[in-house]
């Protein structure tokens, strides 16, 4: 089977930089010749195979650590249906994005379907890696319907062409949830339970909680002392340590920015009161030890590898980031949302409606030889028939119907539904290929059964219900604020990926984003927390961040001029 990574492999970088092996760097020479010289879309004309089912290659860039079995059920029968099959890779923890797209753009070879990370995306597209798939929407009007066309006309290439669709954005009928996805305070439950679930409102009622647990309990069960808080502070991923002052004042999720819903000017949160308050806190935490001092110094797997100890007892996350991880602990060890405001008093909006990401999506490669037959595939994807395949199994096997029409599960079929291996050899989600998420395509039942409230509900662990039903609560989302309806421009962290450095604004939130990633850690560890504070915010005003946030004004009112033309 075809694996991207056996001829693109990755660096791994120690602190003093890293060396590309001798086998590495043959095997990117190779990866020119030789990857799709055997593979890609020409894998499928087998004239053995009885239905002739057409071979597809996808790169995803997602971090997932399995693979699907060879002979994967659902796959097959989705590619009986449909006559096509999709093998998937993923990037891996330590893979160097930028070189493995870069190479592909040097070699003009790419796998038939990519799923590239927003920066990476636009590069590809300026390269012509894609092929435009607004040329094909008379023939396959099922993927059109994912969006609305004022979503679609935001995104636009230079050339007026549309080469990508975005995932996880487009929801059928409601948005349906029992799982908190999106980013929150979180805390363990078995501390929660030990302080009797106590209200948490404020940054000082967190991290009091939290220092109160270690002083009463210094060590777990196995004599191993315990991790106050952790923070994943990565070259790629620094959100958890960046845009925490924008919800602590009470914003949702625009990212790189809040905006002003009277005046509709984007606004910078990086110097505000909160955002000193925020980093002082952290400061005081790190100094008393309640914060990871090895944080800074981790690689990503490191920090993963430390939730999976159950030692660490809170952090500031997005769920999809480390549920993965979670899923593998204790009941007692997982962790519950709470949003957090500066003051205690201010609204929280840590929850969101699934936001329409502009910044980048699934596309098909001008290195597919059958490109119309791969649009054909996402076509067929979304069609009720294998949208229930893809996220509910085989009627019978992985769930049964009840006399009201809706869909449940037998403790055994749970059971095997949750289960690592039996995923491996039936499950298969497509996960990054087009779908609706929300309501099934039946309008009566969630998309998934992990969405489907009788089976989340019926299924939690007793200590996960017991601190449900201490706090009044019935999932995971009801921690937080029902999210109110997006506003057009909402969110404006999809506009990131078209702030290269070719124009002045690129380069105005490159250097920020220099600048955040040396002084953030450094505001935390520092032993004159005042001063260096203010060295950061001085070389911050002397990179002239107005620059790039009157270009985000431009684009929130771009989006909103867009939104306004489609609906009269």
């Amino acid at each position: 089977m075809f694996s991207f990574f056996s001829y693109y492999p990755y660096k791994k970088l120690s602190k003093g930089g890293g060396i590309m092996t001798k086998i590495q760097a043959l095997s990117a020479l190779l990866a020119g010749t030789v990857l799709f010289s055997s593979t890609g879309c020409s894998l499928g004309k087998n004239k053995e195979k009885k239905h002739e089912i057409q071979k597809f290659t996808g790169l995803f860039c997602a971090r997932n650590d399995t693979t699907l079995d060879e002979n994967n059920e659902i796959r097959n029968i989705i590619a009986e249906k449909t006559g096509y099959i999709l093998y998937e890779e993923w990037m891996k923890d330590q893979a160097d994005v930028d070189k493995i797209f870069s190479d592909m753009m040097i070699s003009r070879k790419y796998p038939d379907f990519m799923s590239p990370d927003g920066p990476n995306c636009q590069r590809l597209i300026k390269e012509g890696a894609f092929i435009p798939l607004d040329n094909y929407w008379d023939n396959y009007p099922n993927l059109k319907s994912l969006y609305s066309d004022a979503e679609w006309e935001t995104l636009r290439a230079d050339d007026g062409h549309i080469y990508y669709i975005p995932l996880f954005s487009a929801v059928n009928k409601q948005v349906t949830g029992n799982v908190h996805d999106g980013e929150a305070f979180w805390i363990q439950v078995r501390v929660l339970e030990w302080a009797n679930y106590p209200q948490l409102k404020t940054l000082d009622d967190y991290f009091d909680l939290i220092e109160a647990y270690i002083a009463a309990n210094p060590v777990d069960e196995n004599g191993e002392p315990y991790i106050g808080y952790e923070i994943q502070a990565t070259e790629v991923r620094m959100f958890a340590l960046d845009n925490p002052p924008m919800f602590l004042d009470g914003h949702p999720n625009d990212g790189c920015c809040f905006v002003d819903p009277d005046t509709l000017e984007a606004k910078d949160y990086n110097l505000l009161p909160t955002a000193k308050k925020w980093f002082s806190k952290l400061n005081e935490e790190y100094h008393k030890g309640i914060i990871d001092h090895d944080c800074f110094f981790m690689e990503t797997a490191d920090y993963y590898d430390k939730l999976a100890t159950g030692r660490v007892l809170g952090m500031v996350d997005q769920h999809w980031n480390f549920g993965s991880t979670e899923r593998k602990l204790p009941a007692e060890c997982t962790y519950i949302p709470f949003g957090l405001t500066i003051d205690g008093t201010l609204t929280e909006h840590y929850r969101d409606n699934p936001a329409f990401n502009a910044s980048t999506g699934v596309g098909v490669s001008i290195s597919c030889s059958n490109p119309d037959g791969a649009v054909e595939f996402m076509s067929k994807l979304i069609e009720p028939e294998i949208l229930n395949l893809r996220y509910w199994g085989i009627e019978g096997t992985d769930y049964f119907v009840n006399k009201d029409g809706y869909f449940d599960q037998t403790e055994e079929q749970y059971n095997n539904w949750n289960d690592t291996a039996y995923s491996l050899k039936h499950k298969c989600e497509y996960s990054y290929m087009p779908h609706f998420g929300g309501m099934a395509p039946d309008g009566k039942n969630a998309y998934a059964p992990g969405n489907q409230p009788n089976i989340f509900h019926d299924h939690l662990a007793p200590a996960i219900q017991t601190c449900f039903d201490a706090y009044g609560k019935q999932t995971y989302s009801d921690f937080l604020n029902t999210p109110s309806e997006n506003p057009p421009w909402y969110p404006m962290w999809s506009f990131e990926s078209s702030a290269t450095k070719e124009t002045e604004y690129g380069k105005v939130s490159s250097m920020l984003s220099d600048l955040k990633h040396k002084y953030m850690p450094l505001m935390v560890m520092s032993d004159d927390f005042e001063n260096t504070w203010e060295e950061y915010k001085n070389a911050y005003n002397k990179a002239e961040p107005q620059i790039y946030f009157d270009a985000l004004t431009d684009e929130v009112h771009r989006r909103c001029g867009i939104a306004s033309n489609m609906n009269n």
